[in-house]
């Protein structure tokens, strides 16, 4: 099957991405969400990246242009019905995404694929409302995604051959480097990156080291580019607290229960990087 046109629910951090890459990479794409004001917020994302990357000589201006022309902005769930593959990147929320596939399932033609861009979600459990489980597949693009190649491609008990082969080439052709993945809580990059995350906070909680010691160690001893502390504030505390519950519920080991600092500290609103405070603190600038 050959992809043409690609719809992103979702405008926000992953949806303008993945509708960024797209654009760049030639594609007709079809940008969704609940307001105008949401999708404007990610078409203005989307120049500003571009802008940049003019004025860094990475672009041309034909080039921003004509990637801008390939994009439409809608809240219609029905403009998705003429697209060849719908990527979901909205909110891990099981039941939302639930009902966005029941949607399209009604919408899109019955060879069109569906992809969800979850981190943590069972891809079998959503196939099972999208009324097409052969052709329903993960596609977890990382953050962010104009930057990050790794494109985690996640099949489901049903999902097909031909499914996974299409996305497979589609990820090459946005210039990612697709990994095929089996469906387990966490897949293989949450399933790692997030109980090394909740180990600095225990760490941290323990009184082990400081916040900025327990970063320290991670990248300078073992080349990472940023230490757990800050990487789980720019991820954002309450999404690696989500994450941490879906393997903790998954698998039922308690090697993955949530530190109880990260549950105090999201119950205190202090989410990261979004919210001017984490374990460090943010400024406007």
């Amino acid at each position: 099957m050959e992809i043409t046109r690609i719809g992103v629910v979702g405008a926000g951090t992953m949806g303008h991405g993945i509708v960024l890459v797209s654009a760049m990479s030639g594609f007709e794409v079809i940008m969704r969400d609940v307001s105008d004001d949401l999708v404007q917020r990610g078409v203005g994302m989307i120049e500003r990246f571009l802008k940049r990357s003019c004025e860094k000589g990475k672009l041309t201006d034909r080039e921003k242009t004509e990637t801008l022309e390939r994009i439409h902005g809608t809240v219609r769930l029905e403009d998705m019905q003429e697209c060849d593959i719908v990527i979901e990147a909205v909110v891990e929320n099981l039941d939302l995404k639930k009902d966005i596939f029941t949607q399209l399932d009604g919408i899109c033609p019955r060879d069109s694929i569906l992809a969800s861009n979850t981190s943590t979600i069972p891809i079998t459990e959503m196939a099972a409302f999208s009324g097409r489980p052969d052709r329903f597949i993960g596609m977890h693009f990382m953050n962010p995604v104009p930057v990050m190649k790794l494109v985690e491609v996640i099949r489901g008990l049903a999902t097909s051959d031909e499914t996974t082969e299409t996305v497979v080439a589609l990820a090459k052709k946005l210039g990612k480097v697709p990994i095929e993945i089996n469906d387990y809580p966490g897949f293989v990059s949450n399933r790692i990156l997030m109980p090394m995350i909740n180990e600095g906070i225990y760490c941290l909680m323990e009184g082990v080291a400081t916040k900025e010691a327990i970063d320290e160690v991670m990248k300078l001893g073992m080349n990472h580019p940023m230490g757990p502390l800050e990487l789980a504030d720019l991820i954002g505390l309450d999404t690696c607290l989500y994450i941490m519950q879906v393997l903790y519920e998954g698998f039922s080991d308690s090697k993955y229960r949530p530190c109880p600092l990260l549950k105090k500290m999201v119950s205190a609103g202090y989410l990261g990087r979004k919210s001017g405070r984490g374990f460090y603190e943010y400024n406007d600038k």
